[in-house]
């Protein structure tokens, strides 16, 4: 789902739209990019968001999570309010997608949780090791912006990652540079890759932890191998991914005493 935009694009400028009590934010009309009930603005209602919080199978308590592209604020808004311990900053290229966040009811920012607008891929490039979770959901008008799924971008997520850290990356898998993305990806983190066959039809959520040479193992290193030995596809194991993911949304709900 569209989230960020590259620099030299000229955007439409994004279309919000409610219908009763349901508020979408769309960058091409008819697309659905984010969605919110309004009753519930930090309900998980999309199952590519619900793919994407799946990185607390391998960090269920990280420090500090990053990440490029706000959109509508949907998981940065659960986060926010599930994963207490956990500061947050977001990067958002758009100001005009800033600029919606009090629609969607994003939270201010405060000592804990921050929007930032500029470059996703030139603010990792400046980190070194300061990030346990590093979320991308990124796209422009033609689908996946090389400066985010470049070799020297994915090499710039893994420095700034700590030993143990993981990156959930948003890639469409008909997109053309999706092979491309997911080799670069996997020779960047040393083949530690791994997905979630089924959960969000098209939106395919790549998984990679950090792993140091070196290094001790870690508890998301045992998990990545413990999904990729039971990985499987077909009906059945779409629908337990799917099943995961509503559970780990409610688990962290209930750890957080919601």
């Amino acid at each position: 789902m569209p989230a960020d935009t590259d620099l030299h694009t000229d955007p439409k400028p994004p279309l919000v739209r409610t219908r009763g009590r349901i508020r979408t934010l769309e960058f091409t009309p008819g697309e659905i990019q984010s969605e919110m009930h309004l009753d519930a603005p930090h309900r998980i209602t999309l199952d590519y968001v619900r793919a994407m919080l799946c990185f607390v199978l391998f960090q269920p308590r990280p420090a500090h999570i990053v990440m490029i592209g706000l959109g509508g604020g949907s998981l940065a808004k659960f986060c926010h309010r599930y994963l207490p311990h956990s500061r947050i900053t977001v990067v958002e290229l758009r100001a005009d997608v800033i600029a919606l966040r009090n629609q969607f009811a994003v939270p201010p920012d405060s000592e804990r949780f921050q929007v930032v607008h500029g470059d996703g891929a030139a603010l990792i490039a400046t980190m070194a090791r300061t990030i346990d979770v590093l979320l991308i959901d990124g796209f422009d008008r033609d689908g996946l912006p090389e400066a985010l799924c470049s070799e020297q971008f994915y090499r710039d997520c893994r420095r700034a990652l700590r030993h143990g850290g993981v990156l959930a990356a948003n890639v469409f898998s008909y997109d053309p540079k999706y092979p491309m993305a997911l080799s670069r990806l996997q020779h960047s983190f040393q083949r530690n890759v791994c997905s979630l066959h089924g959960i969000a039809g098209n939106n395919r959520i790549l998984f990679a932890v950090k792993a140091t040479e070196g290094g001790p193992p870690t508890p998301s290193l045992r998990m990545l191998a413990r999904i990729r030995r039971i990985k499987g596809r077909g009906i059945a194991w779409a629908m337990a991914h799917r099943l995961l993911a509503h559970w780990l949304v409610l688990r962290t709900k209930w750890l957080a005493g919601q």
